[in-house]
């Protein structure tokens, strides 16, 4: 466990109040997930088991609540991807091995001090060939990771796994490597009758054994990694929901403690609205033709196991982050510890999308706020970890900068492209053959945030992912009549950025009420913009819908005159149905004209003094006017 802003412990033996916030069941996220990477960051992939593919896999397990023991027969299907005459899968040495088939005939094996299970083929295997093997064990696992815990809740026992990163070897011999995900797993759980199992996947039978106990069989159809592979144990009462739109309708399957369940159905009512907006906005859940559901279990916080997340409580913004994760981290994972932005900053902002399109705008800036409260708190922070950064737990799930500026960095990359192509990006990237149900790294969201957006994503990459810090603006309002010159100076928070081009939405507040928003497209460390507005000016708010990570929010009037060179370039006609002029002394030479419309987004370059722009839809425009003296910026209306 390292170290963070809360002290706390980590994990419960009593189920967390549902009443506890939304930002004290996040804080146990991190820790949660702080520690595993601490498990990954120990732990040495298995060279060992480098020559296969894992195909396959069957667990027939045998528990009781009652007892910190297990029982079970996996069968293992793999695929040479080199010649083979042994296999070696990862498994605790504390738990025994009785034997291993192939078939009908048993195989040699030895267990060793590697928590290594190596196993003798009965024949040499070829470049391609597949085979399967059945091995039986049992005994007590190992209980430094907790990935196999037995606790009570309110007198009961409940039995869980929670295997985040490598604790699946712990109960059962898996293979530990995120690379190679199991393609399909059945999971057989034997139990004393009296209770619940859930596991992953779709539930297909539960027969009873007429000797107290019941067997459970789960089937999961879809690519996973070992840690995400789970199961718990108790005296579930099910709460039934449905969610999804034909043809791809699935349950949701909630297993409660029936002490909380009047308590938790009330807030699993939030899980089918969220389900839906995160369809629309991500596409299909993932696992549309199996399930989705919650299990609640004995630790703080959450966790996304593929199908069936493992809640400490049921609030809107957990419900949300472990959900989104069945699509960001589940579905697609990122590829490194330096992408885990990916994963974390993407389910974050899920969460606060459900915020705006749930509680509202006025919540939506305030979890923004909060956020940007955060980041802004110190100076620097990368949000693309460099590999020495990748070492270290703390900083990888680093609340500030992972979490919480990696959410509003994806908010910023919605700001600057819409919301139509943000989230055409954020879909193809999640459906591409090449990604889907495998893992993806940082270019890969720029390529198709790029390709959905006909943008180049570069400097903003270069800026607010591989670079630190934050923009602080100084804005300057000048008002003679109805012109207005916006004066907008920018400095930053860290040097490794010396400049961050975004549009900058700026307020104008005056006289009982009236206001002006307007979107500046800044390109410069120190530009000017003319623009018009109807009232007198009494306050200016700088970005006042918290787009921008930064500290600046308040503008400063001017008394002074206009600068003497916004009058040397004029417009004309203004309004205009199609055609733009525009004049300037003959000591300036023109080198181009951007177009923005009032969104800030570019929708036109011009290298000539006159052109149309008939092929615009009505509305206001911001000409951005390069010289050789400067840049000049003229506010336009296309009727």
């Amino acid at each position: 466990m390292k170290k963070i802003t809360f002290l706390f412990t980590c994990l419960f033996s009593i189920l967390v109040s549902a009443q506890q916030t939304d930002a004290d069941e996040r804080a146990q996220l991190i820790l949660r997930e702080q520690k595993s990477a601490q498990a990954i960051l120990e732990f040495k992939a298995n060279p060992n088991t480098q020559n296969y593919d894992i195909l396959y896999q069957k667990l027939d397990l045998k528990v009781d609540p009652e007892k910190y023991y297990i029982k079970g027969v996996v069968e293992a299907k793999f695929k040479a991807l080199q010649p083979m005459t042994t296999v070696v899968f990862d498994l605790s040495k504390d738990l025994k091995v009785a034997s291993v088939k192939e078939g009908s005939n048993l195989l040699t094996f030895t267990q060793n001090q590697s928590d290594e299970l190596v196993i003798q083929l009965k024949s040499s295997l070829g470049v391609g060939q597949e085979r399967s093997v059945i091995i039986t064990y049992e005994g007590a696992p190992p209980k430094n990771q907790e990935a196999f815990t037995t606790s009570v809740h309110f007198g009961t026992p409940i039995l869980w796994t929670l295997s985040q990163p490598f604790g699946a070897s712990d109960w059962w011999p898996c293979k530990q490597d995120l690379a190679d995900k199991v393609d399909k797993i059945d999971v057989y759980i034997t139990a004393p009758a009296v209770y619940k199992s859930v596991a992953n996947g779709l539930e297909i039978s539960q027969i009873s054994n007429n000797d107290g106990t019941a067997t459970t069989h789960f089937h999961h159809g879809y690519p996973i990694p070992a840690y995400l592979v789970a199961i718990a144990v108790t005296n579930y009462q099910v709460y039934l929901q449905s969610a999804g739109t034909a043809p791809h309708q699935f349950p949701i399957v909630n297993y409660i403690y029936p002490e909380y369940y009047t308590s938790v159905v009330p807030q699993l009512q939030q899980t089918v609205p969220i389900m839906n907006l995160f369809e629309s906005w991500f596409g299909t859940y993932p696992y549309a033709d199996e399930k989705y559901g919650h299990a609640q279990f004995g630790w703080g916080g959450g966790m996304e196991h593929s199908t069936v997340s493992f809640m400490g409580a049921f609030t809107q913004g957990l419900i949300a982050h472990e959900l989104a994760h069945q699509w960001f981290g589940n579905k697609v994972t990122c590829g490194t510890w330096q992408d885990i932005w990916l994963n974390e900053g993407f389910s974050e902002y899920a969460a606060g999308l459900v915020v705006q399109n749930i509680q509202g705008e006025n919540q939506f800036q305030m979890w923004k706020q909060n956020l940007v409260n955060s980041v802004t708190s110190q100076n620097g922070g990368n949000l693309y970890l460099t590999p020495i950064q990748a070492l270290n737990s703390d900083r990888i799930f680093s609340s500030r900068i992972t979490y919480n500026k990696g959410a509003m960095v994806v908010h910023m990359l919605r700001y600057i492209l819409g919301d139509q192509a943000f989230f055409a990006g954020v879909k193809t990237y999640l459906s591409d053959a090449n990604l889907a149900y495998k893992h993806a790294y940082t270019p890969d969201i720029k390529a198709h945030l790029e390709t959905a957006s006909g943008k180049n994503l570069t400097a903003f990459f270069d800026q607010w992912i591989y670079g630190e810090g934050y923009p602080i603006y100084d804005v300057v309002a000048e008002q003679v009549g109805k012109k207005v010159t916006l004066t907008v100076k920018q400095t930053t928070s860290s040097s490794t950025v010396d400049f961050f081009e975004m549009p900058l939405e700026i307020k104008l507040v005056g006289t009982k009420g009236a206001t002006k928003v307007i979107v500046l497209q800044n390109t410069q460390p120190s530009q000017s913009f003319e623009v018009e507005v109807d009232f007198p000016i009494q306050s200016i708010e700088i970005d006042p819908n918290r787009n921008i990570i930064t500290t600046s929010n308040t503008g400063t009037l001017s008394v002074e005159s206009l600068p003497v060179k916004n009058e040397q370039i004029s417009v004309y006609p203004n309004p205009t149905f199609t055609e733009i002029n525009i004049d300037m002394s003959n000591e300036q030479v023109l080198t181009k004209v951007d177009l923005f419309d009032d969104k800030g987004a570019l929708v036109g370059t011009f290298r000539e003094k006159q052109f149309s722009i008939a092929h615009l839809s009505k509305g206001k425009y911001v000409l951005e006017i390069a010289t050789n003296t400067g840049f000049f910026h003229k506010s336009i209306i296309k009727l």
